[in-house]
């Protein structure tokens, strides 16, 4: 085994979840090309004291499902295994291991809603109880031939980039990471208390306001790897527009060109250059869908170019990023939705973001 998987395993289990003895800690794999890390983190886990338990998904899971000829209803059913797992254990840790990007892509859309709703569910449940401080959760990646081909590279090239983004290739992998926290924490206390973000740029012209609400700190905890500091914004208060840079993938598919316009914070249009019917299916599906439940801004420097992944595009140091949908609650964010979808605008290049009429940030670089 390639010692960095058991060091990225040591990491996610001591310091970003913090497993305690009698922890249950659930440990889902995505595909079973993610085993190789379910194994590493099964052992960590055990000599922390935790109780594991290792869910393994099969190979073509969704395909084989929205192929079959089951209803809408069987499509949208809830695992009662995880889902007890996600109510009971005290830790949750994700391995996105996916064997094929585009999976889902080529269903029709009633079947794709459906299969998603089924595991929206469980994400519900999840951020609930963060918010409520009875669970930890961290999502991560394995390298994967499908990733290693999204982001142009080959797998051995891909390796060294995931675990190079993770920090796992340096000595003391926890001491970046707490490094990267208090950096983190600098901006944070900075924001705290302001009321009024600009975001502008050539391909962004937006206002919202985060009166009341706060900036999160993620620097290794719930995602991994992580670098980037959030909040949610006021849920009627977004308006004007964001061209994103970078194709927007969401549940195996892949937008081009998205363009949202907003309007006291509701997107009340929505274009794009290529699957644009997805893109208005999945703002549709319900109420929440159609507002901002998260605005970021991404501070890794390991990551600088565009993978195809959101767990690493979405950290690309010089870029914001934006999700419509569900919010997190602990941000202050009131916004309810099956969908959180992330989407990326590079602000390198001229984009600045002002707040309360001080700039704070500008060509990618904060400025405090």
């Amino acid at each position: 085994m390639d010692n960095r998987i058991q060091k990225m395993a040591q990491v996610l289990i001591n310091y970003s979840t913090e497993v305690k003895p009698g922890d249950r800690v659930l440990i889902r794999s995505k595909s079973p090309a993610g085993e190789p890390l379910a194994q590493a983190l099964y052992d960590e886990a055990l000599r922390a004291g935790g109780l594991p338990f290792v869910y393994i998904h099969m190979s073509q899971e969704d395909p084989i499902a929205l192929g079959s000829t089951a209803s809408l209803e069987q499509l949208a059913a809830v695992n009662p295994m995880l889902e007890l797992m996600y109510r009971e254990a005290d830790v949750v840790i994700r391995i996105e291991a996916d064997e094929n990007m585009r999976n889902r892509s080529a269903y029709p859309l009633d079947r794709q809603s459906a299969r998603a709703a089924a595991h929206a569910a469980l994400i519900t449940i999840q951020m609930k109880r963060q918010a409520e401080k009875t669970l930890r959760r961290c999502t991560t990646q394995f390298p994967t031939f499908a990733y290693a081909q999204g982001a142009g590279m080959s797998l051995r090239q891909y390796e060294d980039f995931l675990y190079g983004a993770c920090k796992v290739d340096l000595d003391d992998p926890v001491g970046a990471w707490k490094a990267v926290y208090d950096s983190h924490q600098r901006l944070i206390d900075w924001l705290k208390g302001k009321k009024r973000l600009q975001v502008k740029g050539e391909h962004i012209d937006l206002e919202m306001s985060i009166e009341g609400r706060l900036f999160w700190n993620a620097g290794g905890k719930e995602n991994f790897p992580d670098g980037e500091i959030f909040t949610g914004p006021v849920e009627d208060s977004a308006n004007g527009w964001v061209r994103f840079s970078y194709p927007a993938f969401y549940e195996g598919n892949e937008v081009k060109g998205a363009k949202l316009t907003f309007k006291d914070g509701l997107v009340v249009e929505a274009k794009a250059d290529t699957n644009e019917a997805f893109l208005n299916a999945t703002l549709d599906r319900d109420p929440g869908a159609r507002r901002l439940g998260e605005f970021a801004i991404g501070t890794n420097r390991d990551i600088q170019q565009f993978t195809g992944t959101i767990l690493f595009d979405e950290k690309i140091g010089g870029t914001v990023h934006m999700a419509v949908g569900q919010g997190y609650a602990e941000t202050g964010s009131v916004n309810t939705s099956s969908v959180h979808w992330d989407m990326i605008c590079d602000m390198r290049q001229g984009g600045e973001i002002i707040v309360d009429g001080e700039l704070f940030y500008k060509d990618g670089e904060f400025t405090i």
